[in-house]
């Protein structure tokens, strides 16, 4: 399937490794250029090497995005390289996970500073580019955004927050032209959800294997999704054939969200 997005310029938040990594290689494989932006400029270094080795330009921004004067920074970089953002896909951002009463302020504003807050900036340093540019935000969210879990009270609420950001800019978009969706990914064999079944299988005496059973099992699902699967959904949203979707909040988490 061509998308047609041959030349055309991306800005990739948590770039280095992940649903980051995947997404930056697979935009570059359908031809446009990427900024990669994330906090380790070795494995950036990397990523942008392999990306021109396949023949597409790739500039890579070691940044901090809680750092409040990042966003901008980054934005000029990508323009100052490429002349224009098509697209900006807003990925970066871990929270702090645990018992509730474990979790001091600082967590909740460590977590909140960069998941919702470098989603903030970065979409309003990019705006400007992406009306001129009739361009799109596809921001990376996450299924317990629909669903409150004991353990992971930070990541839930910043992960809800953003599904209302993002509609509030898709209503913004109507009128500059620019489309904004969202992707929750469910269970994903990203790099750290693998170093934590390795460590499960290690602590239960038991196979890799056996642990990514245990825990599709608590997730009741069929399986891991792997990284492609939604890095293949940010190309599409990408791409002209996905030009009707405004505010949409797709989930690729295997069923696991069963709420209407």
């Amino acid at each position: 399937m061509d998308l047609d997005l041959n030349n055309k310029v991306a800005v990739v938040t948590g770039a280095s490794r992940g649903i980051g990594r995947e997404v930056s290689l697979a935009l570059s494989q359908e031809g446009m250029d990427v900024a990669l932006v994330a906090r380790g400029s070795s494995e950036l270094e990397q990523l942008a090497a392999q990306l021109r080795a396949g023949g597409r330009k790739a500039l890579p921004l070691a940044y901090d995005l809680r750092d409040r004067r990042a966003a901008e920074t980054i934005i000029e970089a990508a323009v100052r390289e490429f002349g224009k953002i098509d697209l900006l896909v807003n990925n970066a951002g871990d929270t702090k996970g645990g018992r509730f009463f474990d979790l001091s302020d600082d967590d909740w504003a460590l977590g909140f500073e960069l998941k919702v807050f470098g989603y903030v900036r970065m979409s309003r340093a990019a705006w400007p580019q992406l009306r001129q540019s009739k361009g799109l935000i596809v921001n990376i969210i996450g299924s317990n955004s629909r669903a409150g879990k004991a353990n992971y009270t930070i990541g839930g609420a910043a992960n809800a927050s953003l599904v209302n950001f993002t509609k509030s800019l898709a209503d913004l978009g109507q009128t500059d032209g620019v489309r904004v969706n969202a992707i929750n990914p469910g269970l994903t064999l990203t790099d750290r959800w693998r170093n934590r079944l390795e460590t499960a299988a290690k602590q239960g005496g038991i196979s890799f294997e056996d642990a990514c059973g245990q825990a599709v099992a608590q997730w009741g699902v069929l399986r891991f999704a792997q990284p492609k699967e939604i890095a293949d959904m940010v190309a599409f949203l990408a791409s002209h054939r996905a030009s009707y979707l405004q505010g949409a909040i797709i989930d690729i988490d295997g069923g696991y969200n069963r709420a209407v």
